[in-house]
């Protein structure tokens, strides 16, 4: 996740007060903060002047969970094996646990979270992460629910979900104490919170702020990226613990936080409970959590791809990879379209392209509404199964060092230059393609060089990138884009529109101003 600073300026005047006219609003129009149109700011009726009554009753509900690991990790060769120092620095390196061989020695790891029960017989919820192996090689071998009275039991995984990041834990005892889900749908933005968890492992920590935003969108993409945004204090730890109202309701699940430090800084999110319960009940029941999925690779329309293409702003979500075999194909969207309503529901940045297909029941068919080639239309989809969040990661692959790309010297005549965007390029070759790792049936151009002082540098353009289309359009030849920059121009565009890939990685839009 990315940090935002905000960075507020003081202007300071000095000598006599200065006196400023302001408009007068128009008739029947008053300010918000007008005395009488706000509401007091003293607690409503309940509101409790002290969270201590409502602590002491919810605190023994939320629990401490650890986790035991082992790790498998491959041991460093000890470089003096074989001389008369071997012994020596491979005691050093190892111990007797191979000594510095470069063999694979087991540690043990551990993970500390929070959870919170919600039947009367051990039902305890929490966060995948807390309960997940935290490293490539690890193997959780147990997991441990402590009380607040420090009785603690072995706990058994029900069910998890790595999308939704939720995990259902059972521990063998009756009686316990428990909470219940509430409505997140009725929270609002400044309504108070109070959050309770295991922060750094300190043990049974409470802590208290408001609902800072809701619907939240952290990027991470799906059917569950819409948080609760808080400021009050969560830190490590706090993941799985319970976010309540002031009636003592879960209103969610305290999950991640934002923060340069890895501390609190005040903004910390939580899965609401209108999407947490039912994962959580469907989990209990045993059953499969599944979701829709179209097949596409998407990102946003930025500012400048929406004046390159003359498109609204903060409205739809370009498809950038259409996946062979899947809805999206079968229904005929293409690479480039513009996504802005599924099945009734406006695409915009509180309510993103995944969120809204990952909600579809699969065997859905819905209406996509997209923007193509400047012209609305709108085409039935049948919605897909999404897969697993592994089998999504193995789909992408990487780079490879060695391009086999000519340099691009005047010399050469090989390389056609792209000047008004700052590029060389050049035909991409079945050889060149091959050492740069790519599809044999990815056709373009590949760049061969970059004006540093160009928009293509600022925006990460390099050597060995193949541009596949410029403005939708096929480019095979460097007179193919070459070509679709003057149309650009003659338009009045005053930027240009690439589709770029990158090894095996998946490829994006990304908008290239022309120079003048």
């Amino acid at each position: 996740m990315r940090y935002a600073y905000a960075i507020t300026g003081a202007l300071l005047l000095s000598g006599a007060a200065a006196a400023m006219t302001l408009d007068q609003p128009p008739a029947g129009q008053t300010a918000q903060n007008e005395p009488g149109v706000i509401a007091a700011a003293a607690p409503k009726a309940g509101a409790p002047m002290s969270f201590a009554d409502m602590v002491a009753t919810l605190q023994p509900a939320v629990v401490n969970i650890s986790t035991t690991q082992r790790v498998t990790v491959q041991q460093q060769q000890n470089p003096f094996a074989g001389t008369p120092f071997g012994d020596l620095f491979g005691q050093f390196n190892g111990g007797d646990q191979g000594g510095g061989t470069g063999q694979p020695i087991t540690r043990e790891a551990q993970s500390l979270g929070s959870g919170f029960i919600i039947s009367p017989d051990g039902y305890v919820v929490t966060n995948n992460h807390v309960i997940a192996a935290g490293a490539k090689g690890a193997t959780v071998e147990s997991i441990k629910v402590t009380l607040i009275n420090r009785k603690e039991y072995t706990a058994k995984l029900i069910g998890r979900d790595q999308s939704s990041d939720l995990a259902l834990l059972k521990i063998d005892a009756t009686g316990l104490p428990f909470v219940k889900f509430g409505d997140s749908t009725r929270a609002r933005v400044g309504d108070w919170v109070v959050a309770i968890g295991n922060p750094f492992g300190l043990g049974s920590t409470v802590t208290a702020g408001i609902v800072s935003a809701l619907h939240r969108v952290t990027g991470q993409g799906g059917a569950y990226d819409r948080f609760i945004q808080t400021d009050a204090s969560i830190n490590q730890g706090n993941s799985g613990g319970p976010m309540f109202d002031l009636n003592g309701n879960v209103i969610g699940i305290n999950s991640q936080i934002l923060s340069p430090s890895g501390g609190n800084v005040g903004i910390g999110f939580a899965i609401p409970a209108e999407e947490a319960k039912p994962i959580i009940e469907t989990l209990r029941k045993g059953a499969a959590i599944k979701r829709g999925y179209l097949g596409i690779g998407i990102q946003a329309v930025n500012e400048d791809i929406a004046k390159a293409w003359g498109l609204p702003l903060n409205q739809g979500e370009l498809i950038s990879r259409i996946e062979p075999g899947q809805g999206a194909e079968k229904a005929g969207l293409k690479q480039g379209d513009v996504v802005v309503r599924v099945a009734g529901k406006d695409v915009t940045p509180d309510q993103t392209l995944s969120y809204l297909v990952a909600n579809l029941a699969p065997g859905t068919r819905a209406p996509i509404e997209i923007i193509r080639d400047g012209k609305r239309q709108t085409i039935t989809a049948t919605i897909g199964t999404r897969p697993s969040e592994d089998e999504l990661a193995a789909t992408l692959g990487g780079d490879d060092d060695q391009d086999g790309i000519p340099d691009a010297t005047p010399q050469t005549g090989q390389q056609a230059s792209a000047s008004a965007i700052g590029l060389s390029v050049q035909p991409l070759t079945p050889g060149i393609a091959r050492s740069l790792g790519i599809d044999a049936t990815v056709q373009g151009v590949v760049v061969a060089a970059v004006d540093p002082s160009s928009d293509s540098a600022s925006k990460g353009l390099q050597r060995g990138d193949v541009i596949i289309t410029a403005n939708r359009v096929p480019v095979r030849t460097s007179a193919d884009l070459a070509a679709q920059i003057s149309q650009a121009k003659a338009a009045g565009r005053e930027q240009i529109v690439l589709f770029v890939q990158r090894g095996k990685t998946p490829g994006r839009f990304i908008p290239i101003k022309i120079k003048g």
